[in-house]
């Protein structure tokens, strides 16, 4: 069984992504490792490089800002990392800048790979996700949050990234058929200095609106307060191990009453019919999960 990594980057450094750490995580599982670094205004292709592993191949990319809305650019760069494995790959483990798989998932992964490897109808593999928000401490626990995505397909040069990259599909716009397995993703997109949490998000809208909205989006993402948040639950869990000396080197403080809620009354009514019975109605689901 032979799996490769892939992931898309661009100026790490200066939007503060754990792309290293992302990387790292996975590595473990893979034989290979391409990342596209794109043309960045920072040394992102040296915070690559300094790796220092001999499976990371690094594809050089410069971003299409005329693909910005709706995220295309990102499934764009996704796709150039992902075209880039080798073609005797059996499955691609696809990692975000801001996604870092716990060491303790390894095995579960590994052993889902291999038992599903000569079975064709599964196309991918379907991740939990925790979403950390505003620090270390605390996970996202609304409904606002997605649950799950695929974040291991099978290589076979049919399948491409999906609107802005979250999830995928077969080129014939089929939804991938997949397995869940018990294993999450720890995202870590939510957790960053405050300062450097508003200037990533006034750079990311870039990649989902127009010019005509950007000068409002602008505003909105400058006035951006984590105190604001619906709903969060502290994490009594580790962190990987990987992201040990950046949680240590944290240098910011955030606190939240997990007492309160400030949900919508729309919320109020998913959140309850979903404590009581597991479902989350309307839930986006991008993926066929099968079940024996």
């Amino acid at each position: 069984m032979k799996v490769a990594g892939f992931s898309f980057i661009r100026n790490a450094l200066q939007y503060d992504y754990p792309i290293v750490e992302a990387i790292q995580s996975v590595l473990p599982l893979c034989d290979e490792f391409i990342v596209a670094v794109g043309q960045s205004d920072d040394d992102t292709l040296g915070l690559i490089q300094a790796i220092g592993s001999d499976k990371i191949k690094i594809v050089h990319t410069v971003w299409d800002d005329t693909a910005r809305e709706g995220g295309r650019v990102l499934a764009q760069e996704t796709d150039k990392a992902l075209t880039a494995i080798s073609p005797d790959a059996d499955w691609a483990f696809y990692i975000q800048g801001d996604e870092v798989l716990h060491e303790k998932y390894i095995p579960v992964v590994r052993e889902a790979m291999q038992k599903y490897l000569t079975d064709e109808r599964v196309d991918g593999l379907l991740f939990h996700y925790l979403h950390f928000y505003g620090s270390y401490r605390y996970g996202g626990d609304s409904p606002r949050w997605y649950r799950r995505e695929i974040r291991v397909i099978r290589n076979t040069g049919e399948v491409v990234a999906y609107r802005d990259a979250q999830g995928f599909r077969t080129r014939a716009n089929r939804k991938l058929n997949v397995r869940q397995i018990a294993a999450y993703i720890y995202h870590y997109g939510w957790v960053k200095p405050p300062e450097k949490q508003k200037s990533k998000i006034s750079n990311f809208n870039r990649y989902w609106h127009s010019d005509e909205q950007m000068q409002a989006v602008g505003q909105e993402a400058d006035a951006f307060d984590y105190s604001q948040a619906d709903s969060l639950a502290l994490f009594t869990g580790t962190h990987p191990a990987v992201m040990q000396t950046r949680i240590a080197a944290s240098n910011w403080t955030f606190d939240f009453d997990t007492r309160r809620k400030r949900y919508s009354l729309r919320f109020r009514f998913l959140n309850f019919v979903e404590k009581l019975t597991g479902w989350r109605m309307g839930e986006y689901k991008n993926y066929i999960r099968l079940r024996d």
